[in-house]
């Protein structure tokens, strides 16, 4: 039997407090994500839990005492840790290479070139970091302080980015419950201006199967919303060719409501809001809505703003489309949330600009 060293002992001690302490920050999350899991800040909250949780399983890990377990647990770790560091050396090319896929196989929009105009944007910024760290000794000390706030500028755009895709991520375990009166299908462009495409018709396809397991567990049958307007170039509202859609595939006509006025997806809540309200009452009728997996946190961000206390349930993507629906995603959240940014980013050049003064200051007293 091996014998307990005092170091086991001590480990084991802070093993029980950090394990205390995680078990707390989980049921923090758990409750705040729960009750509403429409909020930024669970992204938060769930991320100060997996610190603790990986710091408790790492002192666990050392408890043991087992230096065979200890070797193989920590090199697992190291590899962890490169294959993080090599992605974030070779994003750039990553980005490169979805551009090519988004470009082959999508249309020529400007909003399918996020990933390239961001791969552009890091080439750019590391041949920048290059010829500053070759140049900066004959820059003048003010300049050289001034540019040193920009970092700072993209480790918070960094940190906010991180948490809109944990909030993205944890979005899609929201918890179903099939027990819905209403289903909102949220509408997408039309293939050339009547035809519904594979990204639409994924989000349909979805609320049907919620909505035949609904019936299948012996549920009232919901309406479905389909909400999305006529766009200049289409021949038809997004939410007709919805409804055709749907009852093409069988869907039950009577169980149908259109609505086709709005033109985004706040509109697309507000609208729908009203009418359940004119067919249900305000009695609190059970919503969900449906859309892209990368979009409906964003919807549900509307939604809450809206009014309506419903959540959303995403249809599957293709995951070449994914990095660039997602930079689309988080610089609409961004610009949702922009005051609180600008403030933040203010700070960050107020900070910058002092440290810029001072820089002055001193240089001109050692003259």
């Amino acid at each position: 039997m091996n014998e307990i060293t005092p170091y086991m002992h001590d480990a084991q001690h802070v093993s029980l407090y950090l394990g205390l302490i995680t078990v707390a920050l989980l049921g923090i999350f758990l409750f705040t994500w729960l009750k509403e899991p429409r909020r930024l800040i669970n992204g938060i909250t769930f991320t100060i839990f997996f610190i603790f949780f990986l710091t408790e399983l790492a002192v666990l890990i050392f408890s043991t005492g087992n230096p065979h377990f200890i070797f193989i647990m920590g090199m697992l770790f190291i590899l962890i840790m490169v294959i993080i560091a090599l992605i974030m050396i070779f994003m750039w090319a990553l980005l490169l290479w979805n551009a090519f896929l988004v470009w082959k196989r999508e249309s020529h929009t400007l909003s399918n070139m996020l990933t390239l105009f961001l791969a552009i944007f890091l080439i750019a910024l590391w041949f920048i970091n290059i010829f500053m760290a070759d140049k900066a000794k004959f820059l003048p000390n003010w300049f050289n302080t001034l540019i040193s706030g920009l970092p700072f500028i993209g480790i918070y755009l960094g940190i906010c980015s991180y948490n809109f895709l944990v909030n993205v991520f944890l979005y899609q375990f929201v918890p179903k419950r099939y027990k819905a009166n209403y289903l909102i299908v949220l509408g997408a462009g039309l293939i050339n201006g009547d035809t519904v495409s594979k990204l639409l018709g994924n989000r349909i396809e979805a609320a049907l199967r919620f909505a035949n397991k609904q019936i299948k567990k012996g549920r009232p049958a919901p309406k479905i919303i389909f909400s999305g307007g006529q766009g200049p170039d289409e021949k038809l509202s997004e939410a007709k060719a919805m409804a055709d859609y749907a009852i093409a595939h069988g869907w039950d006509k009577n169980l149908v409501i259109l609505e086709d006025k709005s033109r985004n997806t706040l509109q697309n809540m507000q609208f729908s809001k009203d009418m359940i309200q004119a067919d249900y009452g305000n009695k609190g009728a059970y919503i969900k809505f449906f859309s892209n997996n990368y979009h409906i946190f964003r919807a549900g961000l509307y939604a809450r703003m809206a009014g309506i206390t419903a959540n959303g349930i995403g249809a599957s993507t293709r995951l070449y489309f994914l990095p660039n629906a997602l930079i689309r995603e988080f610089v609409a959240v961004l610009l949702m949330n922009k005051k609180r940014h600008m403030i933040f980013i203010g700070l960050i050049i107020l900070m910058t600009l002092l440290l810029v003064a001072v820089t002055v200051y001193t240089d001109i007293m050692a003259k």
